[in-house]
């Protein structure tokens, strides 16, 4: 029941018109006993929503695409590992004091370390963007062997000299050799869809292909991936593990992770159902 007691939750991006964020976050608040609601926020002008969600007293905010690194310039304090990172997803409102943190990175890592002990496993990272900004510091502190491959030099050379890695243009296909690969790019993405950033042949039996891309859940990556014998990590399971590490960090309560999952699948058959 919503009144005015109820604590209000949003996420701030554009487009957030088909984010999956209020699935999860509505659905945990309910099973977690909690008066509160989540929506989202469709936003032009970042400092003018900045200023709102000041105002308004929003208890927390989730950032998307496209501002996760031009937040950083409107919090009054930002987590370790998001300034590490330079990017913030996650934002917590302590009586007016903006707190940003990255739980991007603690979402990919947990849903690899569900099938894989990532401990010095070779890693190519396709992407050099802030998802890949993200799991590339998690895979770094977990001792990856990582190569970024990226279309633009200039951003593939800049992060592989932060993490510490090689890099290759993405398309020297001939250079990829590993036991894991991470698809952060949007390729696979609607309406991109009927693509995948490698092609079929690099991918071989039992290796680990994680698709960072949801929207279509299925993507030819990980179609091709699982024909070629690969394990594969579709890109709800990190979206569950990121979003459940939010609603830790806003409540100081740990939800229910399998049911998050099962709220997002449930959400996306509904979704295949009207198309």
């Amino acid at each position: 029941m919503i009144d005015a007691q109820t604590e209000l939750y949003g996420i701030i991006g554009n487009p957030v018109r088909y984010s999956l964020s209020p699935i999860i976050h509505n659905g945990a608040f309910r099973r977690m006993g909690l008066n509160a609601v989540y929506l989202a926020f469709e936003v032009n002008n970042l400092e003018e929503a900045m200023s709102g969600i000041r105002e308004l007293g929003l208890r927390g905010v989730s950032v998307t695409l496209p501002f996760k690194t031009q937040i950083l310039t409107y919090l009054d304090n930002i987590g370790d590992t998001a300034w590490k990172i330079r990017a913030v997803n996650t934002i917590v409102n302590e009586e007016g004091r903006m707190i940003g943190h990255n739980t991007d990175w603690h979402g990919a890592i947990e849903a690899l370390e569900e099938k894989v002990d990532l401990k010095n496993k070779r890693v190519i990272l396709l992407g050099a963007g802030g998802a890949a900004r993200a799991i590339g510091f998690g895979l770094k502190e977990r001792m990856c062997q990582m190569t970024i491959f990226n279309r633009s030099q200039n951003r593939a050379e800049a992060l592989a000299k932060e993490l510490g890695c090689d890099h290759h243009p993405l398309l020297s296909f001939e250079e990829m050799d590993g036991d894991i690969i991470v698809n952060a790019t949007t390729v696979g993405m609607y309406p991109l869809d009927a693509e995948s950033p490698i092609p079929k042949e690099i991918l071989k039996e039992k290796m680990v292909v994680m698709d960072m891309v949801y929207q279509p859940l299925g993507t030819k990556l990980l179609r091709e991936a699982e024909e070629r014998g690969c394990v594969t990590i579709d890109g709800l399971e990190m979206l569950a593990c990121q979003g459940a590490a939010q609603l830790e960090i806003w409540t100081g309560k740990k939800p229910e992770i399998g049911q998050i999952k099962e709220d997002l699948r449930q959400a996306m058959k509904r979704e295949e159902s009207h198309d």
